[in-house]
């Protein structure tokens, strides 16, 4: 008797199991683990903070496996400076970024500042190729163009990035548009 309760038991189990693994519910776990989370540390970013804010808006709007969240402990951080804009990527998520008043006083808008610099910490590079369209043009699409927003190739390079662990910046080097101006 001890022994048909103990199997039925078992039997409940498997079922229960295998029932389990075929709702998809190890489907989704994997899925929430494959978004890498961001947390980034505006408090240091004065006039900037709402900037900074929409610019990680944008940038969780269009990629599906990274999302940027305020927090501590901090894995980016962002100060406010009176030089150019600027971002030192120690590793991919990982740095620090300076958003300049200098660009800020010659017309450029904050929060494409703030999406571009982001964009550095995602592993992207300057581009500089002058066009509004391209994120990564940066100061070179001058000083009229104020869309914020990674164009499609940006945003799957990015995916890409993170999917593969691939950095296609250098660590521990300054990225700024100041000398290219």
């Amino acid at each position: 008797m001890v022994i048909r309760n103990l199997l039925r038991v078992c039997a409940a189990l498997l079922l229960g199991l295998t029932f389990l693994a075929g709702t998809g519910t190890t489907a989704s776990a994997e899925a929430a683990e494959a978004v890498r989370t961001i947390r980034y540390d505006a408090s240091r970013s004065a006039e900037f903070r709402s900037a900074v804010d929409q610019g990680a808006q944008i940038w969780n709007a269009r990629l599906s496996n990274v999302r940027f969240v305020a927090g501590s402990p901090a894995d980016v951080v962002i100060v406010a400076d009176n030089g150019w804009p600027r971002a030192r990527v120690t590793s991919l998520g990982r740095g620090t970024i300076w958003m300049g008043r200098q660009a800020v006083q010659e017309g450029h808008y904050t929060v494409r500042i703030a999406s571009h610099e982001l964009g550095h910490v995602l592993g992207l590079p300057d581009r500089r190729t002058g066009r509004c369209t391209d994120l990564m043009s940066g100061a070179s699409a001058g000083t009229s163009c104020r869309n914020p927003y990674p164009n499609s190739a940006e945003i799957a390079e990015v995916e890409r990035n993170f999917q593969n662990g691939l950095l296609g910046v250098a660590t521990g080097v300054t990225l700024t548009e100041a000398a290219a101006r």
